[in-house]
């Protein structure tokens, strides 16, 4: 199904462009419905030549080591973008791309967005201000593999998904809108399962967390001095 209007207006590199550039685009675009689980990318597949966007939904990035250890790389959310290697690198996937919940995915043609971006080259700058983010936070997770212990990684995770997709204010705290369940954080940050429980038990104080991966902020600073390395906890 060729994309809406709303639709391409909805991805952050096409913010603001105007109605005119986006009916250009419209005849090489494509969004395609997946079910929560079902894969859209494996981690080797050769990519055709698109850009590839998240219109509805959200979506979660794993890569596989050698070891068969899976790690979550991140997840993104509706309006991002994804797979640069189909339009920038090899075309060859780095990663799995797997639907986080019922989602659509937007593609369009390499050859009609190098001419959108002719026509409003802040398109570009957009895409390279996402991959540069990108590679920072790839940066930061492999420096806090290396070199951060396990409980400042998980708070800090915490964080980011606090930041992320964002917190509603309740009598006990700050609930993080976005699940996060024992699995999930675990392999976020390369520990194992028994010990994702035991450091979230470790920290009752700070975060409360529930069946289903609902997690409550108890004491944001608190959080903040332990992420920061300010607490030997």
């Amino acid at each position: 199904m060729q994309a809406s209007l709303a639709q391409l207006s909805e991805i952050i590199v096409f913010a603001g462009l105007e109605t005119a550039d986006k009916e250009k685009l419209q005849p090489d675009t494509l969004v395609q419905s997946y079910s929560k689980g079902e894969i859209i990318l494996h981690e080797g597949d050769r990519l055709p030549a698109k850009l590839y966007a998240v219109v509805s939904g959200s979506i979660q990035v794993t890569k596989t080591a050698t070891t068969g250890k899976e790690t979550i790389l991140r997840g993104l959310n509706a309006g991002e973008i994804f797979a640069a290697p189909a339009l920038l690198g090899n075309g060859i996937s780095p990663a799995t791309v797997t639907a986080e919940c019922d989602c659509e995915i937007l593609t369009v043609q390499r050859q009609a967005l190098l001419q959108a971006i002719q026509n409003q080259p802040e398109i570009a700058l957009r895409m390279l201000m996402v991959f540069n983010n990108r590679i920072q936070q790839l940066h930061e997770t492999v420096h806090g593999l290396v070199s951060e212990r396990a409980i400042i990684r998980l708070t800090r995770l915490i964080q980011y998904f606090a930041k992320a997709s964002g917190t509603e204010i309740s009598s006990q705290g700050e609930i993080l809108k976005v699940k996060l369940s024992y699995y999930r954080m675990a392999r976020s940050i390369g520990i194992t399962y028994e010990e994702c429980v035991r450091l979230i038990k470790s920290l009752n104080s700070v975060v409360a967390y529930s069946r289903g991966g609902k997690i409550i902020i108890l004491d944001s600073q608190k959080l903040e001095a332990i992420a920061s390395g300010n607490i030997d906890y």
